[in-house]
This record gives structure tokens, C-alpha cells and sequence, in this order.
């Protein structure tokens, strides 16, 4: 796959699996730009400092007019039985993994349809096709994504925009530190796994760019279950 003179958004690229997908890109060749609360480190963009849920009018003024994908991975892990959610917790949730990626998508849909071929990539939850306890604030979010995903396909197809999402089980990353911090916390959750263990952030890289290449130019509208064998084995 070749990404030379390619213009990437990464949005969330200082840690785990946005930093991953830069790192990966950046070896390809690609032009990058990243948006974050933090500068990506070892990572040469054009960086945007922007909390996702914080008003962004303007902020991506410094771009190129053309982009060829946009990536968006901030998100959250919310766990608590059902009844000690808030509607705040929900609303938070949502923000973050919804409202954040709409903002940025519609800030930059102008370039996206400049590059007669761009890719969106959002991320979902493999706890949105697979009940899981205690996911009920993720899931709903995270549900709104897939809706997104498939509602932007079809939207944007004519204006040869794909859109597609990845589904991610537990993986290795500072969001998931509290679930992992123990080697009995780790332990456990490798065996909850088929393939038997939990993910990395490495785990995404090859799919990502699958998505947002040229090679990838006839699939959109799909959420990509990548979870260790989660969502579909028993």
C-alpha cells in the first residue's frame, strides 16, 4: 500500500491505538495531521490541539484542502452496574465518541470530497453486537457510531467517501489501564478471549490501512469486529 502524498487526519493520536495508526501511516510515507489534547510523541505531523468536546470553529483552518481520510479514535470505558449511571455519565459518553467524531467530519467533509476518494474510520465496541454487563453507557454510544458509519456510507458514496468502523474488544492501552493493572486482572481477561489474549494496539494497524487505501476502495459501510474471537466464538 502506498500513502506518499496521502493527507491523513488522525484525530486522537497521542496514545494507543490512534498513536499505533500514526505510526504505521508515517511509515508508509503519508502526510499526517493529528488532533489532541497532547502532541503525539515521535510522530511528525501538523498538530491541532483540540479537546474533542470542546467547540472546534476554525480550528482545522490550517489544513490542506484535501484529505484523503480522516480517523477518528477517542473513546471511553465507563463500567458500573445500570442503575449507577447518570444521565451526565451518558451524555459524557456520547459527546466523546459521537458528537466529537460528527464535528470533525463535518468540519472537513469540503476536503474529504476534494480527493475523489476518501476513507472515514470510526470506532465502535465489540459490546454493541455482543451484550455485555455493565456496558450499557459505551454501548449506547458506541451504537451510535455504528449508525453513523452506515448512515455516512450511503450518504457519501456518490462523493466516493467510504465509511467504515472497527470493533474492538479489550486492548492493551492507557484507556483500559484500571482492567489490566494487576496480573490477575490480565490473566483473566486473556482467557475471556478465544484467541487468548487481549489485543494491542498493533492489532489495528494492518485493518486501518486496509480501510484507508486505495485497496480498500470498494468496502464502506462495514464494522470490522477485530476482538480476539469476542463478538462471534463461544
Amino acid at each position: 500500500m502506498s500513502f506518499h502524498e496521502k493527507n491523513i487526519l488522525i484525530i486522537g493520536a497521542s496514545s494507543g491505538i490512534g498513536l499505533a495508526i500514526a505510526e504505521s501511516l508515517q511509515a508508509e510515507g503519508a502526510n499526517l495531521f493529528t488532533a489532541s489534547r497532547r502532541i503525539p510523541q515521535g510522530i511528525k505531523s501538523h498538530h491541532i490541539t483540540w479537546d474533542v468536546t470542546q467547540p472546534i470553529t476554525g480550528i482545522f483552518d490550517t489544513l490542506p484542502d484535501t484529505l484523503h481520510g480522516i480517523v477518528y479514535t477517542p473513546g471511553t470505558i465507563n463500567l458500573k452496574p445500570f442503575q449507577r449511571f447518570s444521565l451526565d455519565d451518558f451524555r459524557n459518553d456520547f459527546e466523546i465518541n459521537v458528537l466529537g467524531a460528527v464535528a470533525a467530519i463535518q468540519a472537513n467533509l469540503g476536503r474529504l470530497r476534494k480527493a475523489n476518494g476518501a476513507s472515514i474510520l470510526l470506532f465502535s465496541t465489540v459490546a454493541v453486537q455482543t451484550g455485555m454487563g455493565f456496558h450499557a453507557s459505551i454501548a449506547t454510544a458506541k451504537g451510535a457510531v455504528e449508525g453513523l458509519t452506515r448512515s455516512l456510507a450511503a450518504e457519501l458514496a456518490a462523493a466516493k467517501i467510504r465509511c467504515n468502523a472497527l470493533a474492538p474488544s479489550l486492548t492493551d492501552t492507557p484507556l483500559a489501564g484500571m482492567l489490566l493493572s494487576t496480573e490477575e486482572k490480565r490473566d483473566s481477561s486473556n482467557k475471556r478471549h478465544p484467541i487468548g489474549r487481549v489485543g494491542t494496539p498493533q492489532d489495528f494497524t494492518a485493518a486501518a490501512k486496509l480501510l484507508l487505501s486505495d485497496e480498500g476502495s470498494w468496502i464502506t459501510g462495514q464494522v470490522i469486529g477485530i476482538d480476539g474471537g469476542m463478538g462471534q466464538l463461544k
